[in-house]
């Protein structure tokens, strides 16, 4: 055995808080069910919700650019379909299947970053035929549906580099390991590892941007995370993103194996 899982996350509105699971099924060429499938786009942006076509991630709310999103606490319900938005600014519970619930979500974003968005509204889209809105969409399909993993072990020993706490959620991974050395997973790009009984391909190593810049307890920009890595590590990257390759469901505490190409 080579790591563990010790976190899994979906993030199903891009740039609003992780949602915690406990098991996840995965299926060959797909990723994450309910990942980014929603987004919010700026409100000079064109997106065609029937012909989504990939977009950079500036062209929609995001961390890197919207930092009091994370202060939001947002919840999703699959089965009912009701979102629910916290912030100390207020409380929404909206059912997305509604196009006057929808309103009512683009109103509340509109509210929050009214200084930003200069009260004009974003509008919540969502992509048909398995799109995504990750941040990669843009490089290829295969990106675009790729799941993101990062090592605990790197993330402490960047922590001790910097002497304060560096919460692991900055990076916003679909999956967390350890038991495994600081940094060997940018050993496993072009590599196969099993994440339990799935299958996998290690695809590229992570660069990170200013997202994880943002504190994601507080919404502050309190650690200027990719100048950091690149002073200490001498590159920006944290991280890997990997192509599934077989179905099959990934618990928290299963084992993580390198496999061969």
């Amino acid at each position: 055995s080579m790591a563990r899982i010790t976190h899994l996350y979906r993030y199903p509105i891009k740039g609003l808080s992780a949602e915690p699971l406990d098991a996840v099924t995965l299926s060959a060429g797909e990723g994450v069910p309910m990942d980014r499938v929603y987004a919010l786009a700026r409100p000079e942006t064109v997106f065609d919700d029937a012909h989504p076509q990939p977009l950079p991630k500036t062209r929609f709310l995001m961390l890197a650019k919207d930092e009091e999103l994370a202060r939001v606490v947002s919840r999703y319900d699959v089965a009912s379909g009701l979102l629910t938005l916290e912030h100390p600014a207020g409380r929404l519970i909206a059912d997305l299947g509604s196009a006057q619930d929808r309103a009512a979500v683009e109103d509340y974003f509109a509210t929050l970053l009214a200084d930003t968005l200069e009260g004009d509204r974003p509008r919540l889209v969502t992509g048909s035929d398995g799109h995504r809105f990750t941040d990669v969409a843009v490089v290829s399909t295969e990106m675009m549906r790729a799941v993101s993993i990062i090592n605990m072990a790197s993330v402490r020993d960047l922590q001790e580099r910097l002497g304060t706490h560096v919460h692991h959620l900055r990076f916003r991974a679909n999956i967390y390991v350890d038991d495994v050395d600081a940094w060997s997973e940018l050993d496993w790009v072009g590599r196969e590892i099993h994440l339990g009984k799935v299958r996998a391909e290690v695809l590229v190593p992570t660069a990170r941007c200013a997202a994880t810049t943002v504190n994601p307890r507080t919404g502050e920009r309190d650690i200027r995370i990719p100048k950091e890595l690149q002073a200490h590590y001498g590159h920006i990257n944290c991280g890997v993103y990997v192509a599934i390759r077989s179905d099959g469901m990934i618990r928290t505490g299963d084992s993580v194996t390198l496999g061969d190409m």
